[in-house]
């Protein structure tokens, strides 16, 4: 039988796409019967399945890109255009986002008293904890680089030193949003302002959490030796993942806490 040389690779089957589909439709619908008051154990359920399917498919491309070395410079190419789509899927969802902020804070509705933000709500200062935050973010950003730097020279420790900072960072900045959040004198059921303030902060608060985990990951495979300076593409693709987090804050400051000032 002649063999064919392709750049690609036939995966195995695998029973992880089908039980993720199925767990992701079943929280869907037990995600629905809580919002009609009837709460059910099935949902925790499909939520511990649907993380548990995530950490074993993830570690069969981990084994095949690590350890049976399947994953070659075309693979990851792949892979990487992958990655490009979904950051830009999540670029248009806080578009979305700052759309609708900017809709109403331009022409504020009758309703609101034609003001923006409506009355009796008391906002934050962007001089202190959401600068704080900005600095903490724009500093993470740093030590993700240097960090790629020094994976780049084969630094091993100056390598873990740096993505040891960056996780700390995130973590702070975690904490002063959480703080932030209790310190607030208004709630998501406060009009329009409130419920865009809290969806925008709350969708990028969410997306700093799984960066985070992501980072951690990867944290624990650089200390595995996962990586060489040529192949560490799950480490390049949480770089990526974390600059984006980023500059949505940017303009999230400027928009929801720079404009309302």
């Amino acid at each position: 039988m002649m063999k064919i040389n392709q750049p690609y690779f036939i995966l195995n089957l695998s029973p992880w796409p089908i039980l993720m589909a199925m767990n992701t439709f079943n929280l869907m619908i037990s995600n629905v019967m809580i919002m009609n008051f009837k709460f059910n154990i099935m949902s925790l359920m499909n939520l511990i399945m649907i993380i548990s399917v995530s950490m074993l498919w993830w570690r069969d491309v981990i084994r095949e890109s690590t350890f049976q070395g399947n994953h070659n410079f075309y693979i990851m190419n792949l892979i990487k255009f992958s990655m490009i789509l979904f950051i830009i899927s999540e670029m248009f969802l806080f578009i979305s986002f700052f759309w609708n902020f900017l809709h109403n804070s331009l022409a504020p509705s009758i309703e609101l008293g034609l003001n923006w933000p409506p009355k009796n709500i008391n906002f934050f200062n962007p001089l202190l904890i959401p600068l704080l935050n900005t600095i903490i973010l724009l500093t993470s950003s740093f030590t993700v680089t240097l960090t790629h730097l020094y994976l780049l020279n084969n630094s091993k420790k100056k390598t873990i030193i740096f993505m040891n900072l960056t996780i700390i960072l995130s973590i702070y900045f975690l904490m002063l949003q959480m703080l932030e959040y209790k310190q607030a004198t208004f709630t998501f059921s406060d009009s329009i302002f409130g419920s865009s303030f809290y969806m925008a902060t709350g969708f990028h608060g969410l997306h700093v959490i799984i960066g985070t985990i992501f980072l951690i990951v990867n944290l624990l495979r650089m200390m595995k030796m996962h990586f060489s300076y040529i192949h560490h593409i799950s480490f390049e693709l949480a770089a990526w993942y974390w600059h984006f987090i980023d500059i949505i804050w940017l303009f999230l400051y400027m928009t929801f806490y720079w404009w309302n000032n």
